[in-house]
């Protein structure tokens, strides 16, 4: 007897996030998605407003989830304690794991979880995969919606039999004979996994999903116990203009803090904006984002000052404190401009543009 299993989409804030869930609530209205925000108390205004917004057009409530629940603190402010004053760094991401991650494991519980997380199919990246065996990840704006150790299964030399007789079933006469070549030729350091993807998905989407629902279905992933998935037939790929549209079309505020705003340093002008959902003050920031929030949101700039004390800082080579001083803020700028011109990326997009630091971001909070 199949077990119930229940649908999760996580709102971060974020434009990719509400998209996807727009995007399901118009072509997949017989899914019954339960919607989430990890909220850690230390979010932007907009995000806030965006969470209502949404809420409003998918005619469901947006379920709030806070870490430390019982504490008379914000979720933050009660982990910074217990991290002993320790600032969250790209090397110790307690923030991610104890406000975003664990709430949301809380809240699946042990109850059977298809997660859909909102990866672009214009990113290179994967998004976060719980290592619970009770939640499986899916993301429907990529052209592979599969999960990393799905595919890892689904691959393995020792399925290609099982996967080839799949074929048969499902593939049509005119890509039936290709695909049973590609599934037989074994993966080795000659030939990745990945490959045999791209070269299956490029020869029918739809055919490459069938197999790989009916692969699962003797498994204990929790999709196994759906007698359907609707989304094993979709064959489209959203990228950011897609998201864009969904926006327009569907009448939902664009998240106001990704709105381009006008500088001037020694008489050039160039354009900033934040990038991301998450917390006012995430140590994943660009300095020109430091720069926007300090200039933006004045008020917040300063209380993510007053978290910078005993040694610790946001940034690891320089402080907020720093960071304001009006020829390091001409730099920046200066810096951030330069960029931007030589940067080929088309879009004008603090994420799709060369970052002034690390380079790095968090995938959990940026989705």
């Amino acid at each position: 007897m199949s077990k119930k299993v229940r649908h999760l989409l996580g709102i971060s804030g974020g434009k990719d996030s509400t998209a996807l869930a727009i995007y399901l609530r118009n072509n997949y209205p017989e899914i019954d998605i339960e919607y989430y925000f990890c909220d850690t108390g230390k979010e932007l205004n907009e995000t806030y407003t965006l969470i209502n917004e949404l809420e409003i057009f998918l005619g469901k409530k947006i379920k709030l989830l806070r870490a430390a629940d019982k504490s008379n603190e914000e979720p933050f402010d009660h982990f910074l304690k217990v991290y002993g004053g320790y600032l969250p760094s790209s090397q110790a991401r307690w923030c991610t794991k104890n406000l975003k991650l664990e709430p949301f494991e809380k809240f699946a519980g042990k109850d059977l979880v298809i997660s859909y997380v909102a990866i672009r199919g214009d990113e290179d990246r994967e998004g976060y995969v719980s290592t619970k065996s009770n939640i499986q990840t899916v993301f429907p704006f990529r052209k592979n919606i599969w999960s990393i150790e799905i595919l890892n299964a689904v691959f393995g030399n020792g399925n290609i039999s099982k996967v080839a007789k799949l074929y048969k079933a499902f593939a049509c006469k005119t890509i039936n004979k290709r695909a049973i070549e590609i599934i037989f030729t074994p993966t080795s350091d000659n030939l990745f996994f990945s490959q045999k993807l791209n070269a299956l998905l490029d020869l029918s989407v739809k055919t490459f999903n069938k197999v790989v629902f009916e692969f699962l279905k003797d498994s204990d992933y929790p999709i196994a116990n759906l007698t359907g998935f609707p989304l094993i037939e979709n064959e489209e790929i959203i990228v950011m203009e897609d998201v864009k549209k969904l926006f327009k079309e569907n009448g939902v505020t664009f998240p106001r803090y990704y709105n381009e705003i006008e500088y001037e340093v020694e008489v050039q002008k160039g354009k900033y904006a934040r990038s991301r959902s998450g917390c006012y003050f995430c140590f994943y920031q660009q300095k020109i984002e430091w720069i926007w929030l300090f200039e933006q949101h004045p008020n917040l700039f300063e209380k993510a000052m007053e978290y910078e004390k005993d040694g610790f800082t946001w940034n690891e080579n320089e402080s907020l404190k720093d960071i304001i001083k009006p020829e390091r803020i001409n730099q920046i700028k200066k810096d951030h401009l330069e960029k931007s011109k030589k940067t080929s990326v088309k879009s004008n997009k603090l994420v799709d543009i060369l970052n002034d630091d690390s380079g790095m971001s968090c995938v959990n909070c940026f989705i």
